[in-house]
């Protein structure tokens, strides 16, 4: 990954966002290949990576295509952008297909876990796969031939099909050579044999295995000659000009209806595919040639995590980790009355995301409380936070929810989890037009005596119960009085669309996080130019807005100290002489996804540490409302630079450091074999606790 030519405006060559992504997804696949790491979670890995690449065509993938098919030279996606993204892809794909190959099939086999090809089935799995199509699959297939009355079907988005050239003719006496096959969705993309035919392995078939040994029996008096798997994948962010529709939720919904049809931006097939038939898709698609991956495998590795739901092996997964409940909370006692008496931290999943529930769940069953606020971003298929507000509307509370209708891929559970508090009488808005609503907020407000008292919950991560036990995020809760009116008074903002009053805590985009966060960091600069001590330590999931950067770039030079922990994207590069010197740029990936977002800012020995749901990204310093806040209670605030940015900091087993030229390199192991990196260090230090 080179980094890009300096502009007049910028004194460091800033690196490639997309590029610096399909870095990121190395990363993630050093895990797959980590003999220390459970073979079940190496697939895992493996199939993660899958699925952050399906993501990444699906969304940033459209504008170097176009700019390739217009032959843009200039700018910032051009011809040559999309042919040194596409080689860097490809390298990435050939790797994973290496992984799998080499060293992952091997590794199963010796564990007696096999996916048994066509080829090497003896003839009692013949027999019974045979039986499995005639029964599960054969009346689900409809192949189409393709003549003018049959034209090219519309294929899905990531969509499992066939390609058949077939010879002599169709029942009519005609020759139409190519014939179509889709798979439907429904049907399991890896079937267990059973123990009658298996013996005392654990062997699986895949489905297309299945189905490439019947393709004959699907074209009765015709030879099938060459075919190939084949999966296309398309443009999948939705777009929808708010300032035009009047109902963005029905908009929405028609525009999820279209998304699975969207522009084709990738085409994988087998690797044994011909040229004519990869030659005819990329026409019918209209790609070009650079956007054709042919793969030694499975067409779609993601669905091979299906493997790993169909092996009864523990030992081969990581081992099972309880989450202690929060240890500042006690639990038989009011959570209302311990956050009179002082803030509560939360570190998931260290710690159960129970206690953010609990909150929630006194909330409810309190006749004091008279009102519950919360946004929603992201909640997954779990229903019990959309339960307890619905039983909270039953109770007579004032609930009002605002739901992000465009959390991307989440689009239509959000819509449905509308539209099911609508239904109860809950008040629901969708937000501010123009801006997503990603700030993670709670507000109770309680009659307390004569006065009414609030007590908030924000947090760096979602309200999704089930990413609450795989996401490293931070929750507050707390009743602040400063705090909780300014969390108020955004909530007024987001229903009311009404000017913020002046706020006390927190930092809002996209109206001052941004200045905020650029005047802090100058400054930090400013201070270590006069001789005093100056640190930044900021962790999060991405950087990549360039007026940030180069804040840190001015901070760094003036002499300030900092230290980046930055999970995926990272554009600014570490270690330049004469430039970056002062910045070192590190990135954890561990068994957790990293996802908390702390910024720490220290001169002298005056230090302060916000919480944010925000990454430094130009989306979510000006396109989204997001929540800056600071941790005011000095026990807390030591909390979660001991647990938050040291750790990582040192971590010397799961960390990798950016290079000035944009690469990145394995943090030296410690000598020590049983030195733990940051992650399983906080997971030993909270066993000590009682699990839940």
């Amino acid at each position: 990954m080179s980094p890009a030519v300096p502009s007049e405006d910028s004194p460091v060559a800033l690196l490639d966002r997309d590029h610096s992504i399909l870095a990121f997804n190395e990363r993630v696949l050093d895990w797959a290949r980590r003999s220390d790491v459970p073979l079940l979670e190496r697939l895992r890995y493996l199939c993660i990576v899958s699925s952050n690449l399906d993501e990444f065509f699906e969304v940033r993938a459209a504008p170097h295509l176009a700019a390739l098919q217009a032959g843009d030279l200039k700018g910032t996606y051009t011809v040559e952008s999309f042919r040194a993204l596409a080689a860097a892809a490809h390298r990435l794909v050939e790797r994973q297909y290496a992984v799998y190959n080499d060293e992952l099939t091997p590794a199963f086999a010796q564990e007696g876990i096999e996916i048994v090809s066509h080829g090497d089935r003896d003839a009692a799995q013949r027999r019974w796969v045979d039986e499995y199509f005639d029964r599960e699959v054969r009346p689900l297939l409809v192949p189409v031939g393709l003549d003018p009355a049959h034209p090219f079907p519309l294929v899905a988005n990531k969509s499992l099909n066939f390609i058949v050239r077939l010879s002599g003719q169709d029942a009519f006496g005609r020759e139409n050579e190519i014939a179509i096959v889709k798979v439907p969705r429904v049907l399991p993309r890896l079937i267990r044999m059973p123990a009658k035919v298996s013996g005392k392995k654990t062997l699986l078939v895949s489905l297309s295995s299945v189905i490439r040994a019947h393709l004959q029996d699907l074209f009765p008096g015709r030879e099938v000659g060459h075919f190939s798997q084949f999966r296309v994948t398309r443009h999948s962010d939705l777009a929808v000009d708010e300032d035009e529709v009047r109902n963005l939720r029905t908009a929405l919904r028609l525009g999820l209806q279209q998304r699975h049809y969207g522009e084709a931006v990738r085409l994988e097939v087998s690797a044994g595919c011909t040229d004519h038939l990869a030659e005819f898709l990329l026409r019918q698609f209209e790609l070009p040639p650079g956007a054709l991956y042919r793969v030694a495998g499975p067409v779609n590795l993601v669905r091979l995590v299906q493997l790993i739901d169909l092996v009864d092996a523990p030992r081969l997964l990581f081992a099972p980790y309880k989450a202690s409940y929060p240890a500042q909370l006690v639990q038989g006692t009011s959570i209302f009355e311990q956050l009179r008496q002082r803030d509560v931290l939360i570190h998931q999943p260290f710690e159960s995301f129970d206690g953010v529930l609990d909150f929630l769940r006194e909330a409810v069953g309190d006749p004091q409380v008279l009102a519950i606020r919360q946004t929603i971003y992201r909640t997954g298929a779990d229903p019990v936070l959309i339960d307890l507000l619905r039983e909270a509307v039953r109770r007579g509370k004032e609930v009002m929810a605002v739901v992000e209708l465009k959390a991307r891929f989440d689009e239509e559970a959000n819509i449905n989890w509308a539209e099911q508090l609508e239904s109860v009488g809950a008040q629901v808005v969708y937000g501010v037009v123009g801006l997503k609503t990603h700030a993670k907020m709670l507000l109770v407000t309680r009659r307390e005596g004569r006065q009414l008292a609030r007590y908030a919950h924000l947090s760096t991560g979602n309200y999704n119960p089930r990413t609450a036990r795989l996401y490293t995020d931070l929750s507050l809760l707390t009743a602040d009085g400063p705090l909780t009116r300014d969390v108020e008074a955004l909530f007024v903002h987001l229903a009311g669309q009404s000017r913020l009053p002046k706020l006390h805590r927190v930092w809002v985009a996209p109206f001052q996080l941004h200045r905020k966060l650029i005047e802090k960091v100058d400054v930090l600069g400013a201070a270590a130019a006069r001789g005093v001590a100056a640190r930044i330590v900021l962790k999060m999931n991405a950087l990549t807005d360039e007026p940030l950067m180069l804040a840190l770039v001015r901070a760094g030079r003036q002499g300030a100290r900092i230290d980046l922990i930055v999970r995926g994207a990272c554009m600014l590069p570490a270690q330049v002489a004469g430039l970056t010197d002062n910045i070192r740029v590190r990135s954890v990936i561990g068994r957790f996804l990293e996802h908390s977002r702390v910024f720490y800012f220290r001169a002298g020995e005056e230090e302060e540490v916000y919480l944010s749901s925000a990454d430094w990204m130009n989306r979510n310093m000006l396109r989204r409302i997001e929540l800056a806040w600071p941790v005011t209670q000095p026990a807390l605030r030591q909390r979660v630079i001991d647990e938050c940015l040291v750790p990582y900091l040192h971590d010397d087993r799961d960390a990798w450091d950016l290079r000035p030229d944009g690469s990145y390199r394995r943090a030296p192991r410690a000598e020590d074999p049983a030195a733990l990196g940051a992650q399983a260090a906080l997971m030993a230090r909270h066993a000590a606790r009682p699990g839940i």
